[in-house]
C-alpha cells in the first residue's frame, strides 16, 4: 500500500508538471476536429493512439499521421478468461464452438492485435502492446460483477474510459513523453478561457459522449478525438482511401469481455439463488433463476406463461422478482431519481436548481429535467419534466446542455 501511494503521488506530481508544460504549448483544437485542415509542422507533437485493430481507431491514427503528428500506436491487452468449460445459463455446458473456451476479450484477440500491427506498419508508425490484464480484471470486470451481485446494472464502458483508456493508458502515454492520447471515440472537444468542453459527436447515431462523463479537466487536456466531426460512413470511406485492412470487420455493440451472452457470463461467475416471481399485487406466478439475471424494464428471459411480463423491481432482502404484464405500467415510470458519484467536467459545481437534458442510458433520448438539490454524500436529486420508463440503478445519468456534456452520476 505504501509503495502504491508513493507511486500514485509521484504520478500526480508528474501529471501536474506535464499539465503545466502542456498549457504552454498552443494547439488549435478546432483544427484538430477538422483534421484535414491541419498544417504539417516540423516539430510535430507526439500522440499515442489506442489501436484496437478496428475501423475507428485505425482511421483515427491515419488522420493524425496525415495531419503531421508524430503518431505512436498502442494495443491494449485486456483481461482474458481462463481456459475451461463454463456453465451455460441453464446449467448445462456451453459447446466449445460457441463458448468462452480458450477465448478472451474481443478487443484482445490475436487477430485484432495482428490487424493493429499491420495498420501501424502501413502507416509507418511505432507500435507497442501494453498489458493491462490484471488492472482491467480488477477495475472493470470485478466492478461489473459486484454490481450485478448487489442487484444493480452497471455500465463497464464508462468506468473503462476513466480507469483504463484515460487512466492507465494516459499514465503510460506520459512516460513515453507524448503530448496527447487519442482514441476512435465519436465525440468532440472545444477549448476556451474556461477550460475544455466535451460535446456530442457529429454522427448522432454513433455519438459516444455519454460514456465520457467521468473525465476531468486534467485528463481532457491530453485527449484528442480525431473522428468527432466525421460520420461513420465517412470513416468507412476513409479506411478504403487509406487502404487499411479494417473496413470489412463486423462492428460489435456488446460488452467487450463477454463472448457469448450476459446470462452465461453471470452464471459462470456468480452464484444464483432462485426465488419467487410476484405480481405487483403480491401474487406468486413463478420462480426466477437468480436476481442478477434481470434488470428493470426487462421482458426477455422471464419465461412465464401468459406473458409478456416486464420487470418492475427486485427485492434483494426477500430475493423476489416483481413483474407486470403491462408495458406502460405506472410502476415502471419514475418522476425523479437520485444519483451518486457525481462528476462535473468543468471541475466546478454549478448553482442549483439547474435545468438540463438528462440521458438515463446509452441510445436513450436525452429528456428535459432539472437537478433540484444536492443531498448528503455528494448525491443529487434530479426531477424529470415528464416521468421516465425503466430508470435503472447502476446505469449512468448524463447531464447535457444542448450538445455539451456537463457531467453525470450513477443512478441509485
Amino acid at each position: 500500500m505504501i509503495i502504491y501511494q508513493k507511486r500514485k503521488s509521484q504520478y500526480l506530481k508528474n501529471f501536474e508538471k506535464n499539465s503545466e508544460e502542456l498549457k504552454k504549448k498552443k494547439i488549435n483544437r478546432k483544427k484538430i476536429q477538422g483534421m484535414d485542415k491541419i498544417i504539417r509542422r516540423k516539430n510535430a507533437q507526439k500522440v499515442v493512439v489506442a489501436m484496437s485493430g478496428g475501423l475507428d481507431s485505425s482511421v483515427a491514427a491515419a488522420l493524425l499521421k496525415r495531419a503531421g503528428f508524430n503518431v505512436v500506436g498502442v494495443f491494449m491487452k485486456l483481461w482474458t478468461l481462463p481456459t475451461q468449460h463454463p456453465p451455460a445459463y441453464d446449467g448445462s455446458l456451453v459447446s466449445e464452438k460457441n463458448s468462452l473456451i480458450g477465448t478472451g476479450n474481443r478487443c484482445c484477440f490475436a487477430e485484432a492485435e495482428a490487424r493493429a500491427r499491420k495498420v501501424a506498419k502501413i502507416l509507418k508508425i511505432p507500435f507497442y502492446v501494453f498489458n493491462f490484464e490484471k488492472e482491467f480484471k480488477k477495475r472493470i470486470v470485478d466492478y461489473f460483477l459486484q454490481g450485478y451481485k448487489k442487484g444493480i446494472t452497471p455500465n463497464p464502458c464508462v468506468v473503462c474510459n476513466k480507469e483504463i483508456k484515460f487512466g492507465l493508458l494516459l499514465e503510460k502515454t506520459l512516460k513515453l513523453d507524448a503530448d496527447f492520447v487519442a482514441t476512435g471515440h465519436y465525440a468532440r472537444l472545444k477549448e476556451d478561457k474556461k477550460g475544455i468542453h466535451l460535446f456530442r459527436g457529429r454522427d448522432k447515431k454513433k455519438d459516444q459522449s455519454y460514456f465520457l462523463w467521468q473525465l476531468n479537466q486534467k485528463q481532457l487536456r491530453y485527449i484528442l478525438f480525431p473522428l468527432g466531426n466525421y460520420t461513420k460512413d465517412k470513416v468507412r470511406a476513409l479506411a478504403k482511401k487509406f487502404n487499411l485492412p479494417v473496413f470489412g470487420i463486423p462492428e460489435s455493440m456488446e460488452i467487450c469481455f463477454i463472448r457469448t451472452t450476459l446470462n452465461d457470463f453471470l452464471a459462470r461467475h456468480l452464484k444464483s439463488r432462485p426465488g419467487p416471481i410476484l405480481t405487483i399485487e403480491g401474487k406468486k406466478i413463478g420462480q426466477h433463476r437468480g436476481l442478477p439475471f434481470y434488470t428493470i424494464g426487462q421482458r426477455k428471459g422471464i419465461e412465464l406463461p401468459g406473458g409478456p411480463f416486464y420487470v418492475v423491481a427486485k427485492d434483494l432482502k426477500k430475493n423476489t422478482l416483481i413483474v407486470t404484464p403491462f408495458f406502460r405500467d405506472k410502476k415502471l415510470y419514475s418522476k425523479s431519481l437520485i444519483a451518486k458519484n457525481v462528476n462535473w467536467l468543468s471541475g466546478k459545481e454549478p448553482k442549483l436548481p439547474l435545468k438540463i437534458k438528462a440521458q438515463i442510458r446509452y441510445g436513450h433520448e436525452a429528456v428535459t429535467a432539472a437537478i433540484t438539490k444536492k443531498l448528503k454524500n455528494g448525491k443529487i436529486e434530479l426531477v424529470f419534466a415528464s416521468p421516465q420508463r425503466a430508470v435503472t440503478p447502476g446505469q449512468s445519468v448524463v447531464f447535457f446542455k444542448g450538445k455539451e456534456v456537463l457531467g453525470g452520476g450513477i443512478i441509485c
